[in-house]
């Protein structure tokens, strides 16, 4: 509607409708005509515009709005920083329709001509394109999640007494998929091969196939597809070889062998085994990337890792005291209905409007809410929090008086995210050093697949965190995953804890915990460095134990 500029008093009621819709706790595909009419923001056009989803998936204005919008303008509307306004100065001055024309644009120095953009705007949209095609065919692990355990499931419906396996990256959780690879082990394989190269789903690429490996992408999605074969008695150390990384294949497991060739010696009955007889401690799948493990497994040094079941309680959540879907009461009765003993409530500082940041005003109410309603379900109980906004100086939102007031605070930056590397490191060590910082969130603002993080020291920070007794957040959230699982160890050599929190802003967020827990034990993360892996008490006690150091500091 901006793109086409659509009336903006239209435009601003469609905004508001989608708040309220978003904000709401059913699914406006079931609800009555009447009970999206009692809805906020829902006028007579906007109900006949949901009617007609219901029934068709699209509505009439949108068909309009798409009749008339060239198919390449809505890649052009997904890259970073551009809005409708610029895009339509783009379409209209230089008849630019595609991402393609874009960069060529950009690349010739056309847009940097066009008033309202310059030399600046014109190099970060070749940044964000470029960001965007080195993406190309990648995927979250828990988006691409599903469509690899369908896969799999299909591929068993082709195969009679072969064994199956996934292998590859995706077996290793890592964050990020560029290939779904899996491994087919048995004896009469012919018949697999020519049913599995009959699934409409893919479309082999022969060329690239051979006779131990079937190549081809998904025609659904941009994703690569490998499924290698081997004899029933080469199974096991193929699959050891294809689910490790090339670096911990290539890393020496003493002065002449490589993992590789002692693989390949095929004299063990078991994963166990193999470990066992190389005088190495056995190596968790995950961490099985070639990031020093092995000389861990030497040491007998790799820990007993974090799980699900280890974590007591969900810290770093929004409700809809700032841009949350769902009201306090409901974040934390779901939370305890999972079985977590704690709540830790942290909507945004009021620096933060966009996302509804919370007054002062607003701050004494939440916490009279939090004091009945730990009353009321004790012995669950919610912890006061805030994630304040780490600002351009490094300073905390909010004054030391009000600080004070909650059990912990995840500082956090939001804004201003074009920092070099010396701004943005000083820029959260002075958060860091500030006395009421508890855990310091996202450290590097990345969402994965979207837009990098800002470049940070992290040995500089993490050894900040260490000096000032601040725990490190691993965003459970699948965009961010951050803190990367490659600086866990170092954070807990230095003797920093990690906090595994799901930055949930509606109660389904909760379920993104396991991928907090997948990215800690990637890192060899424990549950003695884990804040949430103490219980309600003892995290209690340590908040209050750093509330008190601060006021015997006054």
């Amino acid at each position: 509607m901006e793109l086409h500029d659509e009336n903006p008093f239209k435009i601003r009621s469609y905004q508001s409708a989608l708040i309220s819709l978003e904000r709401g706790d059913q699914d406006i595909m079931v609800l009555s005509e009447q009970e999206l009419a009692a809805i906020q923001g829902v006028g007579k056009s906007m109900l006949e515009a949901i009617q007609q989803l219901k029934e068709t998936d699209t509505f009439p204005m949108l068909e309009e709005l798409l009749a008339k919008t060239p198919e390449g303008i809505l890649e052009v509307l997904q890259i970073k920083g551009l809005g409708p306004k610029k895009i339509k100065t783009l379409w209209t001055e230089l008849g630019i329709t595609s991402t393609h024309e874009l960069m060529e644009a950009c690349q010739s120095g056309k847009v940097a001509k066009i008033k309202g953009f310059g030399e600046k705007t014109q190099n970060t949209i070749i940044e964000n394109l470029e960001f965007t095609a080195s993406n190309s065919g990648k995927w979250l692990y828990a988006d691409i999640a599903p469509m690899i355990s369908q896969l799999e499931e299909t591929l068993r419906v082709y195969m009679s007494e072969a064994t199956l396996d996934i292998v590859g990256d995706f077996a290793r959780r890592l964050e990020i998929i560029t290939e779904a690879e899996f491994l087919i082990a048995g004896d009469e394989l012919a018949p697999v091969k020519s049913n599995i190269r009959s699934m409409e789903s893919i479309e082999w690429n022969l060329r690239e196939s051979g006779p131990r490996v079937l190549r081809g992408n998904l025609k659904d999605i941009d994703l690569k597809i490998s499924v290698h074969f081997c004899a029933k008695e080469d199974y096991l150390w193929k699959k050891l070889s294809l689910i490790a990384a090339p670096l911990h294949l290539e890393s020496l497991v003493d002065e002449q062998e490589s993992v590789a060739k002692k693989l390949f010696k095929k004299d063990y009955a078991s994963e166990e085994e193999f470990f066992s007889i190389n005088k190495l401690q056995f190596i968790p799948v995950e961490m099985r990337e070639g990031f020093g493990e092995i000389e861990m497994a030497k040491e007998n040094k790799i820990p007993d890792l974090l799980t699900e079941k280890d974590l007591k309680g969900i810290i770093h959540n929004h409700s809809t005291y700032s841009d949350g879907k769902h009201s306090l009461r409901q974040m934390a009765e779901y939370c305890r209905e999972l079985g977590y003993g704690y709540l830790g409530i942290s909507d945004h500082s009021k620096t933060a409007f966009y996302a509804g940041g919370l007054t002062e005003d607003q701050i004494n109410k939440q916490h009279q809410e939090i004091d009945a309603l730990n009353k009321e379900m004790s012995p669950f109980r919610i912890f006061k929090g805030i994630e304040s906004d780490i600002l351009s100086d490094g300073k905390l939102d909010y004054a030391p008086e009000v600080l004070a007031s909650f059990d912990f605070i995840v500082s956090s930056v939001h804004s201003i995210l074009n920092m070099d590397i010396r701004r943005a490191t000083a820029r959260l060590i002075t958060a860091i050093e500030n006395p009421y910082t508890t855990i310091l969130g996202h450290p590097t603002g990345r969402l994965l697949l979207r837009r990098q993080g800002y470049p940070i020291d992290h040995r500089a920070i993490v050894d900040a965190c260490a000096a000032n007794n601040v725990v490190i957040e691993i965003n459970a959230n699948p965009w961010r995953l951050d803190l990367d699982w490659r600086w866990v160890r170092y954070a807990m050599d230095q003797g920093v804890m990690l906090s595994i929190n799901p930055d949930a802003h509606a109660m389904e967020g909760y379920s993104d915990m396991k991928y907090g827990v997948l990215v800690g034990r990637k890192g060899g993360l424990t549950a003695e460095m884990t804040l949430n892996a103490m219980n309600v008490d003892e995290i209690s006690r340590y908040f209050n134990s750093r509330l008190e150091k601060i006021k015997s500091k006054k």
